[in-house]
């Protein structure tokens, strides 16, 4: 089967929506034609210069890449600067780029869920939820339409609640209509007042799917005209959001965790807090800098917060409650192009899927 480059944009699109990414994020195709026919993807935490040869050197166009190489907008391509430099020779060689950043760090299978595998923690939740994700839909529906109606809506992602698919409320109820004389009624007669017993359908959904979900609504619904509200909601959506927190199958003593993880994460070096003479169960994960987690790795009851990019002062904020474990910003990312390949290799087979050998850590340790 012949791929695009689209195809795998879509469908890590569908993995991490675009609209989970924060505000200043740049998550999306950089470089590349969407059209182009697909020869193979490179997965790397991130598309530096020397990434994009070894693209070229394994015959892939596309580089799937954790990180964003442009953050911000380049106002010029003159190569003065490794951003430059890298994006000129994408596009000189036909090399697309997608960056699939923090909405591949905020959903439950991501980022911070590889960590945790890779820690062996169970039990895992989201360790701070995004809020104002979600949206309630509540149509009316007549009785004899309500399985195709509500199935149609549970295809085009309504109604999932964590494990839970299918999941909507529904109470009986009369809708009363008086169809016109240009109207094409399901029920009742053209100019006469009718009653129908109908069926209120109310369903969560992803905010980002409303259009598709109303869409499949209409399509599969009876009547010429749908009557439907849809509502934003404040909730939490406990799949969505920063950061993980899991427990250990056992406890460990500080000094036999600390080695564990410095094995688990083939880290060289680990820059901790004061050791507390406590055991360690309960552990909260950020991918990256992460420290404005640490009252939500606190509240979590977590026993040690594993991060990055932890400024000196603030080490001091952990005032004893917890261990905060620096290990650096490469070091808990590193996995993600792991992720990305097997992501990838569960829809498309047979396609060419390397992992990158270019270490682009900027940061060496003697």
């Amino acid at each position: 089967m012949v791929y695009t480059i689209q195809d795998i944009v879509s469908y890590l699109e569908k993995i991490a929506p675009p609209s989970y990414q924060e505000s200043y994020d740049n998550a999306q195709l950089i470089t590349g034609n969407p059209k182009d026919e697909l020869k193979g993807v490179l997965c790397s935490l991130d598309a530096t210069e020397a990434v994009v040869d070894e693209a070229i050197d394994l015959g892939c166009n596309m580089i799937v890449a954790h990180h964003p190489i442009v953050f911000k907008g380049l106002k010029s391509f003159t190569g003065k600067n490794y951003v430059e430099k890298t994006i000129v020779k994408a596009i000189k060689n036909d090399i697309a780029i997608f960056a699939i950043h923090t909405n591949l760090d905020h959903v439950a299978h991501g980022v911070n869920k590889k960590i945790c595998d890779i820690l062996g923690l169970n039990k895992t939740r989201i360790l701070r939820p995004k809020k104002e994700l979600l949206s309630k839909l509540v149509t009316f529906c007549p009785l004899d339409a309500v399985n195709d109606v509500s199935q149609a809506m549970f295809a085009a992602g309504a109604g999932a609640i964590g494990e839970y698919s299918d999941c909507s409320f529904q109470c009986k109820g009369i809708g009363t209509f008086t169809p016109s004389e240009k109207s094409k009624p399901y029920k009742g007669q053209k100019g006469e007042p009718h009653e129908e017993e109908e069926l209120r359908i109310e369903v969560l959904l992803p905010s980002y799917l409303e259009r598709k979900v109303l869409s499949a609504l209409k399509k599969a619904h009876p009547y010429e005209e749908v009557a439907y509200f849809i509502t934003k909601l404040e909730n939490e959506n406990q799949e969505v959001g920063a950061g993980m927190v899991g427990e250990l199958d056992f406890e460990m003593d500080e000094a036999a965790f600390l080695s564990y993880l410095k094995k688990q994460m083939n880290l060289k070096i680990i820059k901790h807090t004061h050791l507390l003479d406590r055991p360690i169960k309960k552990i909260a994960v950020c991918g990256g800098a992460g420290i404005f987690l640490l009252n939500d790795a606190k509240n979590s009851g977590a026993d040690v917060f594993i991060t990055s990019d932890v400024k000196y002062h603030e080490f001091f904020d952990a005032e004893n409650q917890l261990i905060i474990c620096d290990i650096g910003h490469y070091e808990s990312e590193i996995y993600t192009k792991d992720l990305l390949r097997d992501l990838l290799s569960q829809n498309f087979s047979n396609i060419a899927l390397y992992l990158t050998k270019v270490v682009t850590n900027p940061i060496t340790y003697i």
